[in-house]
């Protein structure tokens, strides 16, 4: 027994059926029309995906396929612990960082993972123990382990 969305679903497959026709009886030289047709023909292939799946198309485990590529900026280096507090002062002397210092820094940051940054600082800055990060993420110790192997790698990979 059909329901309602197999009716639609067919109506849908109608109605591409009916874009793609047009789109073959169109001249040659028509590209305006033949981009407008080809949208709706992506448009309703996308919509009649959602349909038969029930999930949204192009995506995996409910993320984005494009969003693969983006990539995190640290372009306020907001993000950078602030070396000049006394707290993460050697010696009593001020640090400083050259501007060049900090791009390089965002670059080594833009290459981890939110939990490798997160597990890398804890453990490097803050000095607290994989248990301690571990139990503040309500991950394993192993886990945070992993995180923070992994971020070291990273920062041997860029810095060699």
């Amino acid at each position: 027994m059909d329901n309602w969305a197999d009716r639609l679903l067919g109506e849908y497959k109608e109605g591409r059926n009916a874009l793609h026709q047009m789109k073959a009886n169109l001249h040659e030289d028509n590209f305006e029309d033949e981009t407008q047709i080809n949208c709706m023909i992506e448009s309703m292939t996308f919509a009649m995906d959602w349909m038969e799946t029930g999930r949204q198309p192009d995506t995996y485990n409910g993320i984005d396929k494009k969003s693969i590529y983006q990539r995190q900026f640290f372009e306020s280096i907001d993000v950078i612990p602030d070396i000049t507090d006394e707290l993460y002062a050697i010696d009593s002397k001020q640090l400083y960082m050259t501007t060049e210092e900090k791009k390089d820094l965002a670059k080594i940051f833009a290459t981890w993972s939110h939990k490798e940054r997160v597990c890398y600082i804890a453990h490097e800055v803050q000095k607290k123990s994989f248990q301690q990060i571990a139990d503040e993420l309500k991950v394993s110790k192993g886990a945070v382990q992993s995180y923070i192997k992994r971020a070291r790698s990273k920062v041997k990979e860029l810095v060699s």
